[in-house]
């Protein structure tokens, strides 16, 4: 195939404001700055799961529990490309714990697990900050069009992209688009597509094949502190109904001294057969897990909670890159950590950053 060369692209539309949407963003003003780049987010935040509330003197990270330090261009992006003033790193270790609910030291392998005094949101906050893009928060996208070749920029050729919202609002054209949802999401949005390609449904059942595991999450609030030696619990056996436990506290300003704020993740067939039920009763359930298996009986009584469902929490696996790849060729471009093959933040980012070298190449 004879690969086309792409004259004056400038206008890119980019779907989701996650994490791998934020870095791609940032790679693309920081190489291509006459680039005009527009971001539509269904939700009111940034940085897709991971994600940060407040609570009075609260600050927790009940989605993605922190960024590991395993990708270079990560760690430099984080350390030095941004301002890491509020940067964290829990220094407590990992511990781990089996379907009989032993505790056993043995998970300590991260060199850093960041977070930021104001949550992981920051992550995405402090890179779109320092674009130019356009960030439209609360937006849904519903449609997705190719419109013609007559369309396009200076003669070549091309086709471009525009976006219908839930409000009947057109936006675009873009000379590029950027798809950073779950991969189901973004399969149901290339399914509808107005795409008259054969690549369309080829790609619709790459990304659709990707498959998702759930993650029902419970924030338990306590007014002691927890004595014990490990920041966090995982269950490596994958047998126990929660599959994390951690403790906000040790991230510094996220909790009130001599107080202890639990993330509680139960593991994916316990959310996907729960996911719907009284929220009331979850959190009860996973409170009693969670006292079992620390093995405090006060644990089963928090004085305050709060819950989060993920139906698209974790991609098992990654996508066929075939279809994907090609996709490249009439401006699309997806990312995620679904595309990453990897369920975690640094994977996301770096795909992000990956894929803004590629727009801004093309560009």
């Amino acid at each position: 195939m004879i690969a086309v060369q792409r004259i004056g692209v400038t206008d890119v539309g980019i779907v989701g404001a996650g994490a791998g949407a934020a870095a791609a963003a940032f790679v693309i003003d920081e190489t291509v700055p006459d680039a005009d780049v527009t971001v539509f987010e269904k939700s009111g935040g940034l940085c897709g799961r991971a994600a940060t509330r407040r609570h009075d003197d609260l600050t927790y990270d009940y989605g993605a529990n922190y960024l590991k330090s395993d990708d270079d261009r990560v760690v430099d992006l984080v350390t030095e490309m941004l301002d890491d003033e509020g940067l964290v790193d829990v220094t407590e270790p990992v511990y781990t714990f089996d379907a009989d609910e032993e505790v056993s030291p043995g998970r300590d392998a991260d060199d850093h697990k960041w977070s930021y005094r104001r949550g992981l949101t920051q992550i995405a906050k402090r890179l779109f900050d320092r674009t130019d893009a356009t960030v439209h928060r609360r937006t849904r996208i519903e449609t997705v069009r190719r419109v013609g070749s007559e369309d396009a920029p200076n003669g070549t050729g091309e086709g471009r992209w525009e976006l219908d919202d839930a409000d009947g609002e057109t936006h675009g054209p873009f000379d590029v688009l950027l798809m950073n949802p779950p991969a189901p999401q973004t399969a149901e949005l290339l399914r509808t597509a107005e795409w008259d390609d054969p690549l369309r449904e080829t790609l619709v059942d790459a990304v659709g094949d990707v498959e998702y595991g759930s993650v029902w999450t419970a924030i338990l609030r306590y007014p002691f502190a927890l004595d014990v030696p490990y920041y966090a619990l995982v269950n490596t056996d994958k047998e126990h109904a929660v599959g994390w436990i951690s403790r906000e506290e040790c991230k510094a300003g996220h909790v009130p001294d001599g107080e202890t704020l639990l993330v509680v993740q139960a593991n994916d067939a316990w959310s996907a057969a729960h996911y719907d039920d009284d929220p009331v009763e979850n959190v009860d359930a996973l409170a009693e897990h969670t006292a079992d298996i620390v093995g405090d009986e006060r644990l089963a009584d928090p004085a305050w909670t709060d819950h989060q469902g993920w139906r698209y929490a974790l991609p098992e696996g990654g996508v066929d890159r075939g279809p994907v790849d090609s996709a490249r060729d009439a401006g699309l471009y997806l990312l995620g950590d679904w595309v990453a093959g990897e369920g975690r933040l640094h994977a996301a980012i770096a795909n992000g950053l990956d894929v803004g070298e590629r727009v801004a190449y093309a560009i």
